[in-house]
């Protein structure tokens, strides 16, 4: 992905402490191609006017999936991020737990609800320039 403007970002989730992990893993979660603002919080202006750049590949052991950065209106934050898979259906979205106020910088913590309904707490392992 080359031309990117300067704002967005690759940014690696990788799974929390949990109880089927209680270290964590670093295989497991998401790497998201996505713009931020000066704040490290997604914008949405930029994801409006790129939103086809707005990628998100989940991996998760051995499997993985790619897919899209959506955002849904409505709700508590006045719409809802969330993941779409190519080639899934409709109710294979995972979302994210108050991503519009989230700050995405190493060492901060963020919540996905997966498909069927369980939230999950991700590290921001690492933000880089998404070149």
């Amino acid at each position: 992905m080359t031309g990117l403007p300067a704002a967005f970002k690759r940014i690696r989730l990788e799974l929390a402490r949990s109880k089927e992990h209680p270290a964590g893993s670093p295989n497991h979660g998401y790497e998201l191609v996505a713009p931020l603002d000066a704040g490290g919080r997604i914008d949405p202006a930029l994801w409006r006017k790129h939103r086809e750049l707005c990628r998100v590949r989940r991996f998760w052991g051995d499997e993985e999936q790619i897919g899209h950065l959506l955002h849904k209106p409505g709700g508590a934050e006045h719409g809802q991020w969330m993941f779409d898979y190519i080639g899934a259906p409709d109710y294979d979205a995972e979302a994210g737990y108050r991503f519009g106020e989230h700050t995405f910088r190493p060492g901060e913590y963020v919540s996905l609800t997966d498909a069927a309904g369980d939230m999950h707490t991700f590290r921001v392992a690492s933000v880089a320039p998404a070149i």
